[in-house]
């Protein structure tokens, strides 16, 4: 039965995200009404009364990343100013992200900014998935839930992949915690892609640590695809290594510039991917991506905060 007093409300970036958010709760949605003006100013409208009750925002920050941000920030000032009682911003793609250290002199830290960004336009609480580190939490002087697409892969993964002989394979060292938890999971060895990168956005692999990897089915475990430039020469050294086949499965499918051109080229059998992004006519063409609906772990979070209940409780291992 519905929530009382709980209100959907999805921006533009997540139209049918939202909705299947709302479905999953037995509620409705409601829908941001957007404008831009002939210079490039942005106006919202929030549709209809919102006074005294608690509204979650649905909005992923991807391409435009610059758009759907600042749509984020108003329509989260317009609620506020509608006397809403309380407002959570729920960000299921969190843009900016990647920046989340000063690594060079003279550069931004990004990830804090926009943190800053939305707890300054007064936002309550923050609900995200699969942060690309988890020092982004320690940015925000709000309540943030990070969930976790564990549970929707290791299920995927399972009951497609039953029986067979895996490797989980981390694309770079950084992403070895992650991996590592997958591996446990599904009871598989663990093998790292030691790479280097020389500027953003190109990478190049060095060497295959772990596991062997000869005859096995490899599965990639990362966060973001975006250029997919590393994961698809991590797949193309994997098959020169002796694997047998080379899958991916990533939270957010940024998937910019070429790379469902190299998707398509590569080795990859098939790259799964959530839908915090929505993926267009591109993907829905494309033989090798296709997307998980997460939404019904946004839903069953969504509902516990709204009743006070745990959010942690839902990644317990049982």
């Amino acid at each position: 039965m519905p929530l009382p007093r709980l209100k959907i409300l999805s921006g533009s970036a997540s139209r049918a995200f939202g909705r299947a958010v709302a479905k999953a709760l037995h509620t409705g949605c409601m829908e941001v009404e957007v404008r831009r003006f002939s210079d490039g100013e942005t106006h919202v409208k929030v549709p209809s009364n919102v006074r005294g009750d608690t509204i979650f925002l649905i909005q992923s920050t991807c391409c435009p990343v610059n758009d759907h941000l600042l749509e984020l920030l108003l329509t989260v000032d317009a609620l506020r100013r509608a006397s809403a009682r309380e407002v959570a911003a729920v960000v299921p793609y969190f843009g900016y992200s990647r920046q989340d250290r000063k690594d060079q002199p003279r550069v931004a830290l990004s990830a804090k900014l926009v943190a800053n960004l939305i707890t300054a336009a007064g936002a309550d609480r923050v609900l995200t998935v699969d942060l690309h580190s988890g020092q982004i939490q320690g940015f925000f002087d709000i309540p943030l839930d990070n969930l976790y697409a564990g549970p929707l892969f290791i299920e995927h993964v399972k009951r497609k992949w039953k029986g067979r002989d895996l490797v989980v394979v981390s694309p770079d060292m950084g992403n070895v915690k992650r991996a590592r938890a997958y591996a446990n999971h599904l009871a598989a060895p663990l093998a790292i892609i030691d790479k280097e990168r020389p500027k953003a956005n190109v990478s190049r692999v060095m060497h295959i640590l772990g596991e062997p990897i000869q005859g096995k089915h490899c599965l990639i475990f990362d966060d973001i695809i975006d250029t997919a430039g590393t994961l698809c020469n991590a797949a193309q050294a994997l098959i020169e290594n002796g694997a047998k086949t080379v899958s991916a499965l990533c939270t957010h499918g940024v998937l910019s510039g070429p790379a469902f051109e190299r998707i398509e080229s590569s080795a990859l059998r098939e790259v799964y991917v959530t839908d915090t992004i929505p993926l267009g006519e591109r993907a829905r063409l494309s033989s090798k991506v296709k997307a998980l609906s997460i939404a019904p772990l946004f839903a069953q979070a969504i509902k516990r905060i709204h009743q006070h209940q745990s959010v942690s409780a839902l990644f317990e291992v049982k």
